[in-house]
């Protein structure tokens, strides 16, 4: 096994590594002989005798909750309701009815977990009025001024 950075050694070398300091081995030599750093030693004995423990702490942080969780069912039904609603209005409506203030971004994140996108749908009617920009030409290449 290959140790990696940010990874906790295992249970069975920190117990080999407190048991050779332990047995009277120095924390200089026990270093390279168990090929960890000499402050990882320092740190484990410290730890051992302020909690008693030898097991790695727990890492990570706490699971957030979104912040549009429990309101998802609302914002569904208003989607519903006002399809071409658009970030701005969606905010200011979650604000004033259900007093929850959130950015773009998250309001944004929130959408696609719940599957909803805001693109245009295909179904609606085309423009009448003529296309503003040139279409590609086959192959991607652009089309040369006249």
């Amino acid at each position: 096994m290959v140790w990696r950075s940010g990874q906790a050694y295992s249970q069975d070398l920190r117990d080999r590594v407190l048991a050779a300091v332990d047995g009277g081995l120095r924390v200089r030599e026990a270093a390279p002989l168990f090929r960890v750093s000499i402050s990882y030693i320092y740190k484990a004995l410290e730890r051992r005798a302020a909690t008693g423990e030898t097991a790695p702490s727990a890492r990570g942080g706490r699971q957030r909750q979104p912040v549009l969780s429990g309101y998802e069912a609302a914002l569904l039904a208003h989607l519903r309701a006002n399809p071409d609603a658009t970030l701005a209005e969606l905010r200011r409506w979650l604000f004033e009815t259900r007093g929850v203030s959130i950015s773009v971004g998250a309001l944004w994140n929130g959408l696609d977990r719940l599957g909803w996108t805001l693109k245009k749908s295909r179904s609606m009617r085309r423009s009448r009025s003529a296309p503003t920009s040139p279409q590609p030409a086959p192959g991607g290449a652009t089309p040369s001024p006249a």
